[in-house]
């Protein structure tokens, strides 16, 4: 899994952590609950400042780096690893940032190596633009504060989160409407519904989080900015960790998945023939185009999340880069994860066995943006240009 890289991440994800988070997967996936235990090792662990540099009390990792260890801690729990995921991209911005010589997300980076959870509260039911509009409310408090009314999904994190950034839309500018983006301390304008019942990734407890005029002062919005795309380095460095670290951690779910049918391969016997069937040709083109799938994505991961590290400039070309690399990964992995059950039998069929939580998980990918269609019209507009009348 990090055959380009000299990094060793049992450093930060030593053999008996993963498998601690492993056992304790089985749990919050039956009961529907958050990971405490595995958040408290992490965060004792230094996990949570990975991204953040030493200087400031953090790892200093690159984003490569940290897209390895993610697909570790995946491979272990995919639940832990997208809560996780959502704290690693506001660190992850903040990196973009600040390696760009811009510090406005500093307070972030001194949070999280203290041990602060950031969660990332953008997403809203329909709103398929994303980071390029929003139907949550924005409103100036006068002050160079904002006041945010509106209902964010899929709130990882929520049982924990210490701050939460949000964006929200003013409309009310003489210059015309801005895109703000800010975080949120919690309090009682902050309000997470307990709906978090899903058929996987059950232990992100992703809630759906109401604002009812919940306030950011001054030093807590860090940007204004027009609606729709556009080359801002903050949306830029959404984008890009959000898709590079969310391909992470299904690339890790896929990792996980041709082990356990390798396990099974090699341990399930064939009445018919009196070998294991890992003697039978079938069964061993079926793990072979599952392993053949799942080489290509470690690379690309590497060689993007690189490219973001060193400032390379890929212009315009960035959205397709990064949108399909999250595009392919999740396709991939819900393949690999399909034929991994048929190689596992009848018993991966079972709720108890870890093959079918993976079948469960691997499905949530298809929700995150950039989702199958948004990552098919941002090649179609690269390549094609834009639909003419």
């Amino acid at each position: 899994m990090d055959a380009m890289t000299s990094f060793d991440p049992a450093r930060y994800l030593p053999d008996d952590l993963l498998v601690r988070i492993r056992e304790r997967a089985v749990v919050h996936d039956r009961e529907n609950t958050f990971p405490h235990d595995d958040l408290d090792e992490l965060r004792e662990a230094g996990y949570l400042g990975i991204l953040v540099p030493t200087e400031l009390g953090g790892a200093g990792l690159s984003l490569a780096e940290a897209s390895i260890l993610q697909q570790h801690l995946a491979g272990a729990a995919p639940a832990t690893a997208l809560a996780v995921n959502m704290h690693l991209v506001w660190t992850g911005v903040a990196k973009v940032l600040s390696d760009r010589g811009l510090d406005d997300l500093a307070f972030v980076q001194r949070g999280a190596a203290a041990g602060e959870v950031f969660a990332f509260g953008i997403s809203e039911a329909g709103n398929d633009l994303v980071l390029f509009g929003s139907d949550t409310e924005a409103r100036p408090d006068g002050r160079g504060g904002y006041t945010f009314t509106g209902t964010k999904i899929f709130t990882s994190l929520s049982p924990v989160w210490d701050h939460l950034g949000v964006h929200g839309l003013d409309d009310t500018a003489p210059e015309g409407p801005r895109m703000v983006f800010a975080f949120l301390d919690r309090s009682d304008d902050v309000v997470a519904r307990d709906d978090w019942d899903t058929l996987g990734m059950r232990g992100t407890q992703s809630r759906t989080t109401e604002l009812r005029g919940a306030h950011a002062p001054a030093e807590r919005v860090i940007r204004l900015v027009v609606p729709g795309p556009q080359p801002d380095p903050l949306v830029f460095g959404i984008f890009a960790v959000f898709e590079i670290l969310l391909a992470s951690v299904y690339t890790g779910i896929a990792r996980r998945a041709i082990e356990l049918a390798v396990e099974a391969a090699t341990s399930r016997r064939s009445k018919k023939t009196g070998t294991t069937y890992a003697n039978d040709p079938d069964i061993r083109w079926r793990i072979a185009d599952m392993a053949l799938a799942y080489d290509a994505l470690p690379p690309q991961l590497a060689s993007l999340a690189s490219d973001v590290d060193t400032l390379a400039d890929h212009g315009a070309r960035w959205f397709t880069l990064l949108s399909g690399v999250k595009y392919r990964a999740v396709a991939m992995a819900k393949e690999v994860v399909d034929d991994a059950i048929l190689v596992g039998g009848g018993s991966a069929y079972f709720s108890r066995h870890e093959l079918s939580r993976l079948y469960r998980d691997v499905l949530a990918g298809m929700f995150h943006p950039s989702d199958s269609e948004s990552a098919h019209s941002t090649a179609a507009t690269a390549w094609l240009g834009p639909v003419t009348a």
